[in-house]
């Protein structure tokens, strides 16, 4: 039996919804893609009493009560965060948080790898389902949004994304998305999503994205991916301060990006990380140091990152009780 269990996971891209008009008995569904960072990083392992440590311990200590209650676990457990994706910022952090501890526990445990149980339990994926999948699988996922069955939304396409294509990706660490309360506030209060702009996000979805992925054609994934975040930014635009970004700085970098030659350019979930694509590591670079010379917006973090075909990290650590463990 392991002593101990690490799991390292990524953040993901939210690039977009397919359908919030719902006419068709079904809503939501979501585009995502799992990055190479950043990352959480977490291990468990049995304790004499309970220990959570690092970043979001308050939300980590109450998933590991929700998951020993349903699990029927009785032991304690002491929890270390080494690392964390940024909160609220649109990367996915809080469901990447709660299948990390849940799987390590359950790694920990020798009980099996449950994902989909784990995230209606500790309440993720209420719109999208992107994020459970790119814990288990990674690359591009397409969900098909809720319908009438329970549960999570099923995945209806998952493709490995280009091992050379780059993804800038621009933080603001100043502004927190929109979250809780105020999320759901903000669905209840924008006006019904048209149709016809469905439908067409739909079909850029199908026709463009999905096979230009397939044929590594970037102009083609690019100008979809451009296309959704266009429509999907000025519908969601009252909510974010009346523009199709949460952060002005980020806007700036993000056009500065696009007349330089960045592809699929957009805004993550909420944001306020903005994203763009380029089709290698040389161009990403000179993209960025473009940006940063011709824009004045020092605040911003660019990285430049790569997309990730697997899913999480999970290590069980052999070794010698601890002192203090049970």
């Amino acid at each position: 039996m392991a002593s101990s269990v690490r799991v390292e996971t990524s953040a993901r891209l939210h690039l977009g919804f397919l359908d919030l008009n719902g006419g068709a008995g079904r809503k939501f569904g979501s585009l995502g893609l799992a990055l190479d960072g950043p990352v959480t990083e977490l291990t468990i392992r049995r304790s004499d009493a309970l220990r959570v440590e690092g970043p979001d311990s308050k939300r980590v200590a109450a998933h590991l009560a929700l998951l020993c209650e349903q699990l029927g676990l009785a032991h304690s457990y002491s929890v270390t965060i080494n690392k964390a994706i940024p909160t609220h910022a649109g990367l996915g952090s809080g469901t990447q948080l709660a299948l990390a501890l849940a799987a390590a526990l359950r790694r920990l445990e020798s009980l099996p790898f449950d994902p989909a149980s784990d995230a209606l339990l500790l309440r993720r994926g209420a719109r999208s389902g992107i994020g459970a999948a790119l814990f288990s699988y990674g690359g591009f996922v397409v969900d098909g949004g809720h319908g009438a069955a329970k549960g999570l939304p099923p995945i209806v396409s998952r493709l490995p994304f280009p091992e050379d294509w780059r993804i800038i990706v621009v933080m603001d660490n100043d502004i927190i998305g929109v979250h809780g309360d105020a999320e759901r506030r903000a669905f209840a209060e924008l006006p019904l999503f048209p149709k016809a702009d469905a439908a067409a996000i739909c079909h850029a979805v199908l026709m463009q994205a999905l096979p230009a992925l397939v044929e590594r054609d970037l102009d083609a994934f690019g100008a979809a991916i451009s296309h959704i975040q266009t429509r999907l930014g000025d519908y969601f635009a009252p909510a974010q301060g009346g523009a199709r970004y949460t952060s002005a700085r980020v806007a700036a970098v993000m056009d500065a990006l696009e007349k330089n030659g960045a592809k699929g350019v957009g805004q993550s979930s909420w944001g306020p990380t903005g994203f763009a694509f380029a089709e290698s590591d040389a161009v990403a670079k000179q993209l960025v140091k473009h940006a940063r010379e011709n824009t004045a917006q020092a605040n911003p973090v660019m990285l430049i990152c790569k997309g990730i075909n697997h899913g999480a990290r999970i290590e069980a650590i052999e070794g010698p009780q601890e002192k203090g463990r049970t």
